[in-house]
């Protein structure tokens, strides 16, 4: 029943993610408001709990000689996946692009929804560091944000809009020891990525002729009685499926129309 496909969504939903928020800095000002420093924020796809250990693996600033984890930076990370049914379509629905050949098209059915949420938490140890981070993204949701996407690597003319929308912010300071030890601020946000996930794509023919039965309704008979047929097909035959061709009447030869009596 299941074949092989992979469109490497998992993939690119991430790295959409990330590459929102990794161009944050932090500014550093002297007493007369003079920039001192700028400090990009690092960012990573990781668990919170990796590094807040980290973090406390250095507890005493005075005895413990061990590099700790340099502040500020932000981490994220997929912390559920859930099935969207209002965005469901009809399943049957479908799009078509060129096929490896001009007589040959290739059939996506319509996606299934689901909705990824991410939690991107940003460390800092004094709180204008944190607050200047914070401050930097929340503009952008209001509440949420779209980007562009394109779901196969092998048709880019696809593209679809993927909206992220900005569910909440916590806030949380690490701060219950004498003041030598290490202070660690914490924001937490949580974001819901709406993305479409597509089955394998199937390859099938051109259609380029239909064919019409005519049938006269017949009563106190079990079958109706045929008239005629009517075949439509595009002039010239051999035409491929994205060329420019249409018709107003019969008249302009465009399309064929045979009618047989009987």
């Amino acid at each position: 029943m299941f074949t092989y496909f992979y469109h490497q969504k998992f993939r690119k939903a991430v790295a959409a993610f990330g590459t929102l928020f990794n161009n944050i800095y932090v500014l550093r000002k002297n007493s007369s408001g003079e920039v001192i420093s700028q400090v990009k924020v690092p960012l990573s796809y990781a668990p919170k709990r990796a590094f807040l250990d980290r973090i406390r693996e250095n507890p005493d600033l005075v005895n413990n000689t061990k590099i700790a984890v340099k502040l500020p930076r932000m981490s994220f990370e997929i912390i559920s996946i859930a099935y969207d049914q209002g965005r469901q379509l009809q399943k049957t629905n479908t799009f078509t692009q060129t096929g490896s050949a001009a007589d040959l098209r290739n059939k996506f059915y319509s996606f299934v929804p689901y909705n990824l949420t991410f939690q991107l938490s940003v460390y800092a140890k004094n709180q204008d560091d944190a607050l200047q981070i914070v401050e930097q993204i929340l503009p952008y949701f209001n509440p949420q944000y779209n980007l562009t996407m394109k779901p196969f690597a092998d048709f880019p003319n696809v593209k679809e809009d993927i909206p992220i929308a900005l569910n909440s912010v916590d806030f949380t300071d690490d701060y219950e020891a004498p003041l030598e030890q290490r202070r660690t601020i914490i924001y937490t946000l949580t974001f819901d990525m709406r993305v479409n996930f597509y089955g394998p794509i199937n390859e099938t023919g051109v259609v380029k002729t239909s064919l019409t039965n005519l049938y006269e309704i017949q009563t106190g008979v079990d079958s109706d009685r045929q008239i005629g047929k009517i075949r439509v097909r595009p002039n010239p035959f051999d035409v491929s499926a994205d060329s420019d061709f249409g018709f107003t009447d019969s008249s302009d030869y465009n399309y064929i129309f045979d009618f047989d009596s009987t």
